[in-house]
């Protein structure tokens, strides 16, 4: 119904933005990753999916037709509705997500934040044939990490900062044997630059 939004960014919310076109202000849900990369007074254009519920219509964007794409193969996934498939595709990205689904990282996948083990299975059974190739290019910044370094980015990402801010504060963490709350504080403390 609604395919895109171009216009003028007048406002950014923790998971939203205004984008106005011809006057009108359109509240479009964005992945945080996206997010972090706007920039209010600036143009943008984003491809779109209605969201069309009971009590609720609403918009979410993307910077491209993959992601969009990878967007509605989640929604088709049971149990995983609109926010849901936001937060996925907010805490990795396509790439990173495509290579989990593929390889059957179901660990990987239960980390990211409203993920527990039967979803992550679910996606990996569902989309495993469906996904292969979706943004193939993208970098994978959680390939590397440890457990423990991917909880802290999880609790992060959750507390608001961007998937980079995260990875670069868990990227300056000493290498001393820390738990995740230590890791956790640490973080928190380099990210407030103390």
């Amino acid at each position: 119904m609604i395919a895109h939004v171009r216009g003028q960014l007048v406002a950014k919310g923790s998971d939203d933005v205004i984008v106005d076109v011809a006057g009108i202000g359109w509240r479009v849900f964005v992945p945080r990753n996206l997010l972090d990369h706007l920039k209010a007074g600036e143009e943008v254009a984003l491809v779109t999916h209605l969201v069309v519920r009971e009590d609720e219509l609403s918009l979410v964007g993307f910077g491209s037709q993959d992601e969009l794409r990878v967007f509605e193969m989640l929604l088709r996934v049971s149990g995983i509705g609109p926010r849901t498939a936001l937060n996925i595709m907010s805490f990795l990205s396509l790439e990173a997500l495509r290579r989990a689904i593929t390889s059957g990282d179901v660990a990987n996948l239960a980390r990211i934040p409203g993920i527990g083990r039967k979803t992550a299975e679910r996606l990996v059974v569902d989309l495993r044939d469906k996904i292969g190739g979706v943004g193939a290019t993208e970098r994978i910044p959680f390939a590397s990490l440890t457990a423990a370094e991917a909880e802290v980015m999880a609790a992060l990402t959750t507390l608001g900062y961007s998937v980079a801010e995260a990875e670069q504060a868990v990227r300056a963490l000493p290498d001393e044997r820390l738990t995740v709350e230590e890791r956790l504080r640490a973080a928190l403390r380099y990210l407030g630059g103390g």
